[in-house]
């Protein structure tokens, strides 16, 4: 695994050009539980398609791990972007079939990113990952130092960069006003990022529910237990999942969302707090048990991992689609 050295000069270049341009920076996020997870969203005929780019074909992913991560949560992390086009065997539910739906139902006849893509089905490759142990830009990151530490890969076009922050790092707007985001340089760069922070100590109950008890809204059920017995990391995955999802389908911010653009619902965010059949606010909905550990999950992973992923809005029906 390479480390933050790998920042050269050309990434600092890279950066210096691209933050000349932020006022044009792509945004999307996954907001706090009030409104979106633990009350009703009004869908209307969501989700539209705005004629931009997409992510299709095989789209090279890369990891930031920024901060002190356990390699037992690094591998949950990075088990779920393999889970996404692997099957395993005799795997039903399985995180496949979530992305299966995203790939049918949004990528297949959208145009093409900057790399050109393909008709095929859409793969995630794992390219590449950076450890900075050292939090090399301090423990309280703006949005655009954020985007600094995606951009100093350097990454191709049609690529994704995570950025994923230990419990200990603060993000602009974390907590108070997002659990994640994605974005775009909007400068010709051809690439999405997306960040996920962990927020087991800093707010669960708002950016781990329904592992954690909502700091808003309906308190009545018992928050489930974690599909991996970590509730920071386990939160990250529903988080993750929703801004891989915002990411691949509307990466340049044209592609598919819902209202304003700037505060846009898209293909999971527009279905928050929905795991299972039955949801409803403040009820993540009829989800899977795990009979050895007792974690709840709606789909099977690689390496038999269990993971709970959100809903995704099936435009066919206008409705959120759920593994369970």
């Amino acid at each position: 695994m390479a480390s933050c050295d790998m920042f050269d000069a050309r990434a600092l270049l890279m950066v210096a050009l691209v933050l000349a341009s932020l006022s044009r920076l792509s945004l999307g996020s996954r907001r706090l539980p009030v409104p979106d997870q633990l009350a009703e969203t009004s869908l209307g005929d969501a989700i539209s398609y705005h004629g931009g780019a997409v992510l299709r074909g095989e789209i090279p992913v890369s990891i930031v791990w920024y901060g002190q991560f356990k390699p037992a949560q690094m591998a949950i992390l990075v088990d779920f972007l393999l889970s996404l086009t692997s099957v395993p065997v005799n795997a039903t539910p399985s995180a496949a079939q979530w992305w299966g739906t995203i790939d049918r139902a949004y990528l297949s006849n959208a145009t093409a990113g900057p790399s050109g893509g393909s008709n095929a089905t859409t793969r995630v490759v794992l390219a590449g990952q950076v450890d900075d142990e050292q939090y090399s830009l301090g423990k309280s990151l703006t949005l655009v130092e954020v985007f600094q530490l995606a951009a100093g890969l350097v990454p191709g076009d049609g690529a994704l960069v995570l950025v994923l922050t230990d419990p200990g790092v603060a993000v602009e707007g974390f907590c108070s006003a997002r659990c994640g985001l994605h974005g775009s340089d909007d400068a010709g760069a051809g690439y999405a990022y997306a960040w996920v922070g962990n927020a087991e100590s800093q707010c669960p109950g708002q950016c781990a529910w329904p592992f954690a008890e909502p700091a808003y809204g309906p308190r009545d059920l018992p928050p489930l237990a974690p599909a991996n017995g970590d509730v920071g990391v386990d939160g990250m995955v529903v988080t993750l999942a929703s801004m891989v999802a915002g990411a691949v389908t509307n990466p340049l911010g044209d592609g598919y969302y819902e209202g304003a653009r700037d505060a846009a619902l898209e293909v999971c965010t527009a279905c928050a707090g929905k795991f299972g059949s039955g949801a409803y606010p403040g009820y993540p909905g009829n989800v899977l048990v795990d009979e050895t550990t007792g974690g709840s999950y709606n789909a099977v992973g690689a390496h038999g991992r269990k993971y709970l992923l959100p809903a995704v809005f099936d435009p066919a029906t206008s409705t959120c689609s759920t593994l369970v």
